[in-house]
């Protein structure tokens, strides 16, 4: 299993990102970096922990629809892998991330406009590209359901993978930050059975490493974290260890 850590971008820099409650957001503290400028970040993530994979939430893009590019550019430039969620609603933001040096697309249930979105994405950019979120609070699906014909996390990512995508993000923002524990093993079994050539990564209440085994025991292929690694929770040696 893969520990991505993640980048939650605001205004400039860092937050820490708590339940999905974006209005309370303030700038990280970490005891990796004593920063919230996100290069300084990705490269402690790089440096300490040995992670260049990273993914991106550029909230800014996905509340008021502003990019931060000139920050996912410079992330790009230092040769980072990411994973980029900027509120993708069309082909063209997807273009420019690509173009810009951004591996991967995040298409996100929260704002995409739909199904037919999603497939003209893959269609447009290919498959190995786009990354398709399913976005959940407490369980839930987020974004245009009524385009979706259904409200059923399941049924989403099973249209989702018909449409073409191969690899899938099961992310429940409530267990963001919050020490809760993972929600969403029930979920990951199900679609690995179902599709087990599906990349399959899933993040949201992460706090050690028992977390992350459990989740590779879900058949989850990456795992998303942020807190755990600030705190010094999942350190080196549980990287290393889940990476066998």
């Amino acid at each position: 299993m893969d520990v991505i850590p993640v980048l939650d971008l605001m205004g400039g820099q860092v937050v820490r990102g708590i339940a999905g409650r974006r209005e309370t957001y303030e700038p990280l503290k970490s005891r990796l970096v004593g920063s919230a400028s996100p290069i300084e970040v990705a490269r402690a993530f790089r440096h300490t922990l040995g992670l260049n994979r990273l993914y991106v939430a550029d909230l800014d893009a996905i509340m008021i629809d502003s990019p931060q590019w000139s920050l996912l550019d410079t992330l790009a430039d230092d040769r980072f892998e990411l994973l980029v969620d900027a509120g993708i609603r069309e082909t063209t933001r997807a273009e420019r991330l690509l173009t810009g040096g951004v591996s991967q697309v995040i298409a996100a249930l929260e704002t995409l406009p739909g199904p037919q979105g999603l497939s003209e994405l893959l269609q447009r950019v290919g498959p190995e590209h786009v990354v398709f979120s399913l976005d959940l609070m407490k369980g839930q699906p987020l974004g245009r359901l009524s385009a979706w014909e259904t409200d059923d996390a399941l049924t989403i990512a099973d249209r989702a993978i018909g449409l073409g995508a191969t690899s899938l993000i099961v992310l429940d923002l409530a267990s963001v930050g919050v020490d809760s524990g993972v929600p969403t093993h029930a979920l990951c079994r199900q679609l690995h059975r179902a599709h087990p050539r599906l990349t399959l990564i899933s993040g949201g209440g992460i706090r050690e490493r028992s977390d992350l085994v459990e989740l590779s025991k879900s058949g989850a292929n990456g795992a998303l974290v942020a807190t755990a690694l600030h705190d010094g929770r999942i350190g080196p040696e549980d990287i290393a260890n889940v990476k066998r």
